[in-house]
This record gives structure tokens, C-alpha cells and sequence, in this order.
């Protein structure tokens, strides 16, 4: 069985998620197939059949989470500490050709999104990133092309 790195705080929102899900949610879309079904005829009801999608996708959800939580390797980045990044890392990296500057922190990949600075361990970026220190040129190969970055800050908060 792999084990999926994650950070605690992702580890937290799995869990309230799967809390969520199965005391709120799973008991929501019960009701409403128990009252879809009262409207007489099921095959031609499409409140009941849009229960029973809804009842689906909750309850494939719920073996995600639990799947994930039961492989979870929480690491406590914040004991971690020097110049190199790894996992939990935040980095601030500057692109050679623009100067422009973008921080990310690098995290478990059910964590990842982009736009909240918060970059999968698998991305590209990232593992180009793994093993680097400060001042270090990192070339990265994108779908969009080879980009060339200098790591400017790592820090691990």
C-alpha cells in the first residue's frame, strides 16, 4: 500500500470532509430518495433518479476519503529546517526572463491548487524544485515549454 504524502492541515480537511459527508450529507440525500419515492412512479421520477446520482457520488466520495486517510503519512514540515526544499517547502522562485517572483508551497497532491500557491509534490515545477537551495537555477520543462527559474527563498512555516 503507497503512502500519500500530505501536510496536517490537508490531513484535517480530509477528515472534516469525510465528517461532513457521512453525518450531514449521506442522511440529506436518504430523505430525499425517501420522499422522491413517494411521488409514486420511479422510472419516469427525476427527483428520485437525481437522489440516487447524488446518493452515488457521496458514497464513492466517502471511500475516497477513507482510502486516502487510510494511507495518509502526515509530515510535520515545520521540524524540518536549512536551505533545501522538500516537501511542506514554501519557495519563492524569480523567472529568469521576467524577474517576476511567485511563491508556493509545496504539498500532497489532493492539497494542490495552483491559484491558492500551493503546488502538487508531482507537479513539474515541484519536483524540479526537490533537492534545490537558494540562488540555485532550476529549469522546468511545462506544457507550455521549458521555463528557467532562480529559487530566491525557502522557508518551512
Amino acid at each position: 500500500m503507497q503512502k500519500v504524502p500530505m501536510t496536517a492541515g490537508g490531513y484535517a480537511d480530509l477528515q472534516t470532509e469525510l465528517k461532513q459527508l457521512k453525518t450531514i450529507d449521506r442522511h440529506a440525500v436518504i430523505k430525499a430518495i425517501a420522499e422522491a419515492r413517494e411521488h409514486g412512479d420511479l422510472s419516469e421520477n427525476a427527483e428520485y433518479h437525481a437522489a440516487r446520482d447524488k446518493q452515488s457520488f457521496i458514497e464513492g466520495r466517502i471511500l475516497e476519503l477513507e482510502d486516502k486517510i487510510s494511507r495518509a503519512e502526515v509530515i510535520d514540515f515545520k521540524r524540518f529546517d536549512g536551505e533545501r526544499i522538500q516537501f511542506g517547502a514554501t519557495v519563492t522562485i524569480a523567472d529568469e526572463d521576467t524577474d517576476e517572483e511567485t511563491t508556493y508551497q509545496i504539498v500532497g497532491e489532493h492539497e494542490a491548487d495552483v491559484s491558492a500557491g500551493r503546488l502538487s509534490l508531482t507537479s513539474p515545477i515541484a519536483r524540479a524544485l526537490i533537492g534545490k537551495s537558494v540562488g540555485d537555477s532550476v529549469e522546468v520543462v511545462t506544457p507550455r515549454g521549458q521555463k528557467d527559474y532562480e529559487v530566491v527563498q525557502v522557508q518551512f512555516v
